[in-house]
Formats: structure tokens, sequence, C-alpha cells
């Protein structure tokens, strides 16, 4: 067992140390009792140290300075020792295991990416620790992480930060959450801000790509062709997004609690919507006959619209290969979309707003989004009426 060591001065227990008097000594090793110290040193510092026996064996505890801890908690801090010591327990073996062993940038983000993944819902988040993988680890992956900052982050982006702008800016906020994880798995002492990145960086400027589209005029012929062909789930789910111009994946994993046929309304969750927000979708009168039909070859109530057996959606590619067998190669699904903002500014008196509600989009002036509250919902269910009118008026080609 440990033994405390005692301070005797003409042989005498010295005095226990007051506040007053910590001030006023002198450079030396001035004893409170029971084995803590005042050490004192030339230069004026002050710092507390807890010296105990052990078996012969001398053992220093520092408490720290005086001018952080007061006599009453460094005596209640070498109490707490005491108690550890009598109980068996080494306090300074305790503290080297609690200190936190602080992992490398790569090894922070691996750990990162596995707690992350359980929450994604399809696999194209599988590019996220590649992408870290292939154009960030060469070049910081070895670093502490609490060693990566700002200036780090805009190093290893440069080579990438031009010439494939939209993979840097991703891997920029790939890089935020794992310093973000880190910080909160305590290996950062602070949140960390990479928005001064950009500024170390040179402009980006990208030419605006547009997915192909067709032609607003010929969306009929085409619609008439595709109404012709053999009835099966990929032809009825293109021609309801046609219909209604949401996204494919608006599409192939609507379920059936989402509609409403006798009000002719399809509430699509935020979380099935791109922007994060619910949208509901006023449906025309074609588009309630194609889901009627698929009403009547359900699987379940519950599951999906367009599938074989309301559990499986169908491929991302399943609509896109019905116009690839139509002689099409350079139009998209998405495209439709296009088309349905063409036709509605040449051949509508219909307000752009009205239709970029129809699209799902968010206004860009924040100030007129918080202001503007309508989703034209009326008037878009005129739109939808109108399109559906303009899309079967054309004849089988």
């Amino acid at each position: 067992m440990w033994e405390q060591t005692w301070e005797y001065e003409n042989g005498n227990l010295t005095v226990a140390l007051t506040a007053l008097k910590i001030r006023s000594l002198g450079p030396g090793r001035h004893a409170d009792g029971h084995g803590l110290y005042l050490l004192v040193k030339d230069s004026g510092s002050r710092s507390w140290v807890l010296r105990m026996q052990h078996e012969g064996r001398r053992r220093d505890f520092g408490l720290g300075s005086s001018h952080d801890v007061s006599l009453a908690e460094a005596r209640e801090a070498s109490s707490i020792i005491r108690k550890q010591v009598r109980g068996g327990n080494d306090p300074v073996a305790a503290k080297a295991s609690r200190r936190v062993r602080i992992p490398t940038f790569e090894v922070a983000a691996q750990q990162c990416y596995e707690s992350l993944r359980a929450g994604w819902k399809n696999k194209r988040h599988e590019s996220w620790l590649s992408s870290l993988t292939n154009h960030i680890f060469p070049m910081i992956g070895k670093t502490p992480v609490d060693a990566v900052d700002s200036a780090l982050v805009c190093e290893a982006l440069g080579p990438i930060w031009l010439e494939i702008p939209d993979t840097a800016n991703r891997i920029l906020q790939r890089i935020g959450a794992v310093l973000d994880f880190a910080h909160i798995k305590g290996w950062r002492k602070e949140e960390t801000s990479l928005r001064s990145v950009r500024k170390g960086l040179p402009r980006q400027v990208r030419p605006v790509e547009h997915l192909a589209s067709m032609a607003w005029a010929d969306v009929p012929d085409f619609s008439a062709t595709l109404a012709a062909a053999s009835p099966t789930v990929g032809r009825d789910a293109l021609r309801f997004t046609i219909y209604t111009v949401v996204r494919s994946n608006e599409t192939r994993f609507a379920v059936w609690p989402e509609f409403d046929l006798d009000r002719g309304i399809w509430s699509i969750p935020a979380e099935r919507m791109k922007a994060g927000d619910a949208h509901s979708v006023p449906l025309s009168e074609p588009a309630i006959r194609v889901l009627r039909r698929r009403w009547n070859e359900r699987a379940s109530d519950d599951g999906l619209v367009f599938s074989a057996n309301g559990d499986k959606p169908i491929s991302d590619m399943t609509m896109t290969k019905l116009i690839r067998d139509m002689g099409l190669a350079d139009v998209t699904v998405h495209g439709f979309r296009s088309s349905f903002t063409d036709w509605v500014a040449e051949q509508t008196d219909f307000a752009k707003e009205v239709a970029d509600k129809a699209l799902a989009h968010k206004l860009p002036n924040r100030v007129e989004a918080a202001y503007r509250r309508t989703d034209f919902f009326e008037k878009r269910r005129e739109l939808m009426a109108a399109w559906a009118t303009h899309v079967d008026s054309g004849k089988v080609g």
C-alpha cells in the first residue's frame, strides 16, 4: 500500500498553507500537509504537487498551476488521488488510459462513412468514400484529423477544383462531414468551418448542361405511339410521368396511399422530393385513367403503383429503354420536363411561377420565396389539364 510522506521542519510538522501565504512564498517547495506541496520556481510560477510513496518508490502527481487551481481544489484533488491509491488504483495509469488517441484523417473518414451509410437509401452513395480515396487520402490521409485545417483542404482540392468541379464540391462537403464527425468523437476540440476554402481556390466557371429533351410539338405523336404499344408496367410509368411532369424516381417509388383518385390529387411526401418539401400534384383525367388501370392490376392496396409485385420498383432504365426502342437515342425521361416548360412558355398564358410550381422548383430568390406561400394549386390543375390535352392530341406515327 502507498504511504503519505510528511514534511517536517526542526522536528515539527509544518503548518498548513493559506491563500494569503501562497501569494507571498518565495522559491522552493512548501508543504501543506498530507503530501501536498506548492512548488515555487525562480520565475515566480507556482504549481501544486502531491507526493506519495509506495514500496520505497516516490511518485509525484501534478495537480496544476495555483493560478488555475485554488488551495481548496488542490486539497480536494489530492484527497481523491489518495483514495484511489488506497483502493489499489494507479491514477497515472488511469489518466494515461483516458487520453484520446487521435486517428488519421483516413481512419476518421472510414469511421464516419460507416456511421452515415446506415441511413442512406440507395447505392449511389457508395462513391462517398471512393472519391476521398482517389483524390484526398493521397494528400492528407495520413495527417492526424485534428491537424487538418482549411489550408490543407485547399491544397488537397487544388488539383481537381477546375478539372472536375462537381466532384470537387461534393468532396469538400464530405471533408466537412468528416471533420464534424471528428469533433463529435472528441478528436477535434472545435467545430470546423471550411468556408474560407473556396476563397483560396479559383472561381469555378461551368457551362450549363441541359438534359436531352423532345421538342414540345413532337410530344403528342410520341405519346400516341407509346399509348398504342403493348401494355406494360414501364409503358404506364412513362405515360404517367409525361402527364404529371414529375421526376422518374417520384414515379418509380410512388405508393397507393399517396393518391386520392376521387379528388384527383397525388401527395408526395417531403422525404421523396429532391428539394425536401412535400409536393401535391393535381392529376389530369388521362393520368387518373392510367392509375385506375394500375389499381385494377395492383398486388396490394399499399404497395408500389408501378411494379409487377408491389414490392420491387421498376428499374431506372425501364422507361429510358422504351424511348430507345422507339429509335430516339438523344431523348431522356427527365427531358419531358423541359418539353413541358417550353410548351408553357410558347403556347399558353400561364405565369412562369405556375409552371415552376408544377415542376416542384424552388424560387431562387429567398426573399420572394419567404413571402410567396401559395402553391397555385387550382391554376396548376388547369395547367396540367391543358398539358394532358396537348399530349393526347397526336397521331400514331
